[in-house]
């Protein structure tokens, strides 16, 4: 009997056996199910606002809620209405519902799932030896403590076999010792994200080692069952397992992740898809979890790869990702950790049971805080960092649980070491919640990590330069290539590309190895499209998930849209970036660009430009110049002091006003952007006229202007300023359009 089957037949409390005939589950106990869920859900949910409210993560009101409704204060206080609702609980029976244990499992399986969403193995891998020191620390030495506990515990606590014989202090001492050693990740996780920590160095690391600490005692409690069941030690099947654990993750990360990118790019072929993107995350987290527990590890376990996965693909859909994040807040999470808590009855827990449950809660307490700050600090995180991880990875959850279950099962424990045990849980988890609030209080974290979390903070803001694949159609021509130098200098590095190699009309590829060259060292792809068919190719390619598409445009002498760029601007529903490349170069390309003018009118297509021009300076060192040209047709005082002169000059004054808002407001953006700038006003009589020769006037080499589509005799139509900067203006113009839905 491998460990899922003795974890559902210790749960078992009546229903179909083996070589029954199925029956339908009755009308009042699918009544009692259905009431059993919403007491679940809705005090857990009250709970987990109150736990809110007083600066608690929602995880400790959501596990009181479950102990609330237990034995230990519904079971006492109303005892007919707790055996109403928990009908079949005994001592020692510590689930009355094979439909409620289902449906804890399931919820489980969800929150793993969004606990992978989460996680950054590439990040983790960064900070791959504190990771690996916490995990070694906060493993081994509560789990050496768990074993000395384990000799001298008292055999009034033992269980009994089928035949009556007392269990071997071997096997009780080892499931001691495994069930302190634990963490809980579904629970770290959870906590961490209540307190806003998952994407903090800390907190990734937290994730990896309680990651770690759930591996490890699946394994482990996969190896001491058999030895329970077995009287003896079988290296065969536990080798089996652990190489069936390890096989699993590297075919998950390498061909599962493959097959999970060609399902989610076969949803999303004809553009957004929520249904098919959940089909796959459904399928995925089901297939994952599945594979595990045949594999004798619970689901859970796959289910949190399957997030990882998902969460890794280029072509998820960030709706589908928050759906799944939402369901699992507001429905899976609550029933989870409260059908946790409904686990625990405090009434066993008096004289000797009270005084070796204070020692099991301490040992569990110290030892694991103690190792996972001597793990961080051997590792070379501070003392701040040392004492969140020691707070955070005691919280222990569903994995202890169920080792207690599973000893409870095989006559290991009795009732009240089994309750002995699953108290821990409920108070680690606690006290790690109010532990990792307390120590991560005002934590800054090293330089690296304030950047990396600025950055990700204002890509998480942007318009355009935000996470997500860059699309570049190109017919080997310069401005697509300055294009990919636009890109690559203002995007981030972990930024990948694709690029839309456009054959020509004999069917030849273009020269692309100055792309190439250009991005040396970025994620890019290259895919070709047949000439007559660019557009569409580029059209359907955009609908698998890219952010911005920066697309090259010819210089024809006063027609620099051409049927291609039209035609895109017209279909996408991506932002696109523009670019054409400086007239009189020849055949050079331009020169790293040094100084660029950047028209600000403050409206969002002007802040999307802006947005690319403050991550070029930030990245490459251009100087910007923030200009707001102000029309004017007659300079202010000239031509007398009448009525029309006075409104002329009162509009002129609004409108200086209202430019130094403007201004202040660029200056802002790019001041977060970390932009070298300077701004300045302009008056003339013509807008377009003005940025162009304020562009020469300042020598620079670059305009970055915002746009928006309108329709002209049924062609796509910039503006006749920005329209007579594309066709005039020497400088390389980059034109950033938003999609229509966006430009308002």
């Amino acid at each position: 009997m491998n460990l899922p089957t003795l974890v559902l037949f210790a749960a078992e409390s009546g229903g179909v056996q083996q070589g029954q005939r199925l029956i339908n589950i009755p009308h009042h106990e699918l009544l009692v199910f259905w009431v059993q869920i919403l007491a679940l859900w809705a005090v857990a949910r009250i709970f987990g606002a109150i736990a809110r409210r007083v600066g608690l993560p929602s995880v400790v009101g959501e596990l009181s809620a479950g102990l609330a409704l237990g034995p230990s204060i519904f079971g006492v206080l109303w005892g007919s209405g707790f055996d109403w609702f928990l009908p079949g609980y005994e001592e020692g029976d510590v689930q009355g519902s094979l439909l409620l244990l289902g449906v804890s499992w399931f919820s489980a399986a969800f929150l793993l799932v969004v606990a992978g969403f989460e996680t950054d193995l590439n990040l983790i891998v960064q900070r791959g030896k504190p990771a690996a020191m916490v995990t070694a620390g906060s493993i081994i030495l509560p789990l050496a403590g768990g074993l000395i506990v384990g000799t001298q515990f008292p055999t009034e606590f033992f269980g009994t076999n089928a035949d009556g014989e007392l269990a071997d202090r071997l096997t009780v001492t080892l499931f001691i010792g495994v069930s302190l050693a634990v963490s809980a990740l579904a629970v770290v996780a959870k906590m961490l994200s209540d307190l806003g920590l998952m994407r903090r160095d800390v907190g990734q690391i937290t994730v990896a080692a309680g990651m770690a600490n759930d591996l490890i005692g699946w394994v482990i409690l996969g190896v001491i069952s058999g030895v329970a069941v077995s009287g003896g030690f079988d290296p065969v099947n536990s080798g089996l397992t652990v190489l069936g654990l390890a096989l699993f993750l590297v075919g998950a990360l390498t061909v599962g992740q493959r097959i999970v990118d060609a399902s989610l790019r076969a949803v999303r072929r004809d553009g957004a898809n929520l249904q098919g993107a959940l089909t796959v995350a459904l399928a995925s987290m089901f297939i994952f979890g599945v594979i595990t527990q045949w594999l004798g590890v619970e689901a859970v376990l796959g289910a949190f790869v399957a997030g990882v996965v998902l969460a890794r693909s280029r072509y998820q859909q960030p709706g589908a990702v928050h759906v799944v994040e939402d369901l699992t807040s507001v429905v899976f999470a609550p029933l989870f950790f409260a059908t946790a808590g409904l686990r625990v009855d405090l009434t066993l827990l008096r004289g000797k049971a009270l005084y070796w449950t204070g020692i099991l809660l301490a040992v569990a307490l110290v030892l694991k805080f103690v190792g996972s700050y001597v793990g961080a600090r051997v590792g070379g995180l501070s003392s701040r960092e040392g004492l969140v991880l020691g707070a955070g990875l005691n919280a222990r959850g569903a994995l202890e649980i169920i080792i207690a279950t599973v000893a409870l099962s095989l006559g290991v424990f009795n009732a009240t070491a089994f309750t002995m045990i699953v108290i821990i849980p409920l108070i680690t988890s606690l006290i790690a919640s109010i532990g990792v609030r307390v120590f991560a209080q005002n934590l800054e974290g090293s330089v690296a990590e304030r950047e990396r979390l600025a950055k990700e903070e204002a890509l998480a803001k942007n318009l355009v330069v935000r996470g997500g694949r860059v699309l570049i159609p190109s017919e080997g021509s310069k401005s697509s290539i300055v294009a990919s130098q636009v890109v690559h200098f203002a995007w981030p590095a972990d930024q990948g590309a694709t690029v839309v190699a456009i054959k020509d009309e004999e069917g030849n590829e273009p020269d692309l190895e100055p792309i190439t060259n250009t991005m040396f060292g970025r994620d890019f792809e290259f895919v070709t499209a047949a000439d007559n068919e660019a557009a569409e190719a580029l059209i359907a390619q955009s609908k698998l998930g890219y952010s911005v598409a920066a697309v090259g445009v010819a210089d024809l002498g006063g027609a620099v849209l051409s049927t291609f760029a039209d035609d895109l601007l017209n279909e996408l529903h991506i932002p696109v970036v523009l670019v054409r490349r400086a007239r009189n170069t020849g055949k050079r390309l331009p020169g790293i660009f040094a100084r660029a003018l950047v028209p600000v009118a403050g409206s969002q297509s002007s802040r999307a430009a802006l947005e690319l021009a403050g991550n070029l300076s930030a990245n490459l060192g251009t100087q910007l110049m923030l200009s707001h040209v102000i029309y004017q047709d007659t300079p202010t005082g000239v031509g007398g002091v009448g009525l029309v002169d006075r409104l002329r000059d009162a509009a002129v004054a609004n409108s200086k006003d209202a430019a130094a808002s403007v201004l202040a407001d660029a200056a802002a953006q790019a001041q977060e952007l970390r932009a070298s700038f300077e701004t300045e006003t302009r008056f003339a009589p013509s807008v377009s006229g003005e940025i162009m020769r304020h562009a020469n006037q300042i020598d620079a080499d670059l305009i970055i202007i915002g746009a928006e589509v309108r329709r002209l005799e049924g062609k796509a139509y910039l503006g006749q300023n920005v329209q007579s900067v594309l066709d005039n203006a020497p400088q390389t113009v980059v034109v950033v359009v938003l999609p229509a839905s966006d430009s308002h």
